[in-house]
């Protein structure tokens, strides 16, 4: 074991606990923020609710990515503002969300969150303002405060920490600095009361840890395994939105194996988890790593990605079982029984990840052209260059020769090859598939002449 993996090891394990938490405040000489690196429009955001009278903090991830060095994807807002004197502040303004009351100042496609300080749930007199479930989780949080209570509803010590446009000082609630430092993953308070209060944390623990390459801090691991199975108590829209964040943001190879790791993947894709083993060595989990190592390359190259090729490959092999069942049980075609499996894949992985349907029509399409993909004769190759989805049905199909090698495989040589010829060699190549359809075909077997009855001689 490494000397850095014993320093984290043997630090405290315990999470810190709510009532622990010490403000340090660290001036502007003492950290390495600059306003050059906070976009111009959070800068207009955070100058206008200073000079009206509020409180207004650069907070989070778009802090903690700037001391880390990283340019943030988004920055965030906090303030004592209410949603409403926000609005009044901004005429681009909307406010969002139910469940946690949000503003988003928007700048053309430039989004700028802005949520008001959360307070505590203790006061009776604000319970119309906040719920929860049997479990404890929070259904509705519109519980406002002051910047002291927001630091302790915060879910991690790197997320505590607070951009002051006052005075460029950062205000570090939670020890934050010193576990960015550390590398380590920590949540603030009780890790089990707090995955409770909502299960997502437990991904979002596993994201971090990830793309900020750091440890997750042994205590915040303990619960997650246990606690694994709140997840099916979320919404799937929301958890569409945090599977794309998890497999689609450039790690996500290594995030479905630490996902696997803690037993989260199941609780979100339970019909490919279904298909998992020990040895990691299945057709689903090959194509998994095929797709998600493709995808991490496409976007360390600035290149498009689809969600719905995602799915598609990710569930491929699912809707190929399913259709193989369904097909020795029910006596079925293998093209009708391969329909009604992936119309029920899909409908099942829409209850915990609702793929939104202009991606599930997507990815039936994709589906389909891997059985259009065998059949090559005559005029058939060339139409379906045409197909609008064909690209993407060919990088499945490679994919799926690199499982399962064989025919597959040959056949996308064959449509790679096919691509890249001329006119001319492109017919070249369906003429010789025609000829050997031809030699294949049985030649039909003449009927015998039907024989006449012989005609009565008998006189009438």
């Amino acid at each position: 074991m490494t000397s850095f993996c014993r320093k984290v090891l043997n630090r405290d394990n315990k999470s810190r606990a709510i009532e622990d938490l010490k403000l340090e405040v660290i001036p502007r000489k003492a950290h390495g923020i600059s306003r050059k690196g906070i976009s111009e429009n959070a800068l207009k955001v955070l100058y206008r609710l200073h000079k009206a009278g509020y409180e207004a903090y650069l907070v989070g991830g778009g802090v903690r990515d700037l001391l880390l060095g990283r340019d943030p994807k988004d920055f965030d807002i906090a303030t004592n503002a209410t949603p409403d004197e926000v609005r009044k502040l901004f005429r681009n303004c909307r406010l969002v969300g139910r469940r946690f009351r949000l503003a988003h100042i928007l700048f053309g496609r430039d989004v700028i969150e802005v949520a008001t300080f959360r307070g505590h749930h203790t006061d009776p007199k604000k319970s119309k303002h906040t719920a929860r479930s049997e479990d404890g989780m929070l259904l509705r949080d519109n519980v406002y405060g002051s910047i002291d209570e927001d630091a302790q509803r915060r879910d991690f010590t790197v997320n505590a920490l607070y951009y002051n446009i006052a005075d460029f000082s950062i205000r570090d609630y939670a020890g934050g600095v010193d576990d960015l430092n550390n590398r380590i993953i920590r949540l603030i308070g009780d890790p089990e009361t707090r995955y409770r209060e909502d299960p997502v944390r437990m991904l979002r623990a596993v994201r971090f840890a990830v793309k900020l390459d750091m440890t997750i801090n042994p205590a915040t691991a303990a619960p997650i395994e246990t606690l694994a199975p709140l997840l099916q108590e979320i919404p799937s829209a929301r958890m569409f939105e945090e599977s794309l964040k998890l497999l689609q943001a450039g790690q996500g190879l290594a995030t479905y194996k630490m996902l696997r790791e803690y037993h989260l993947f199941e609780q979100l894709f339970p019909a490919v988890a279904a298909h998992f083993t020990e040895e990691h060595t299945s057709q689903t989990e090959q194509m998994l790593e095929q797709v998600l190592s493709s995808t991490d390359k496409r976007i360390a190259n600035s290149q498009r990605i689809n969600p719905a090729f995602l799915f598609a490959a990710m569930l491929w092999y699912p809707v190929v079982t399913r259709a193989e069942e369904m097909t020795f049980e029910s006596g079925l075609s293998y093209y009708d029984a391969f329909m009604v499996a992936a119309n029920d894949i899909l409908d099942e992985q829409v209850k915990t990840v609702a793929i939104p349907r202009r991606f599930t029509a997507m990815v039936r399409e994709i589906w389909q052209l891997q059985m259009r993909m065998t059949r090559r004769t005559g005029a058939r190759a060339f139409k379906l260059l045409d197909e609008s989805k064909f690209r993407a049905a060919f990088d499945l199909l490679e994919m799926r020769g690199a499982v399962e090698g064989g025919d597959t495989e040959v056949l996308g040589a064959w449509w790679r090859d096919f691509q890249r010829a001329d006119q001319g060699g492109r017919q070249k190549m369906v003429r010789a598939i025609n000829k050997v359809s031809n030699t294949r075909k049985p030649r039909r077997r003449k009927q015998a002449p039907r024989r006449r009855k012989p005609q009565s001689n008998s006189s009438s």
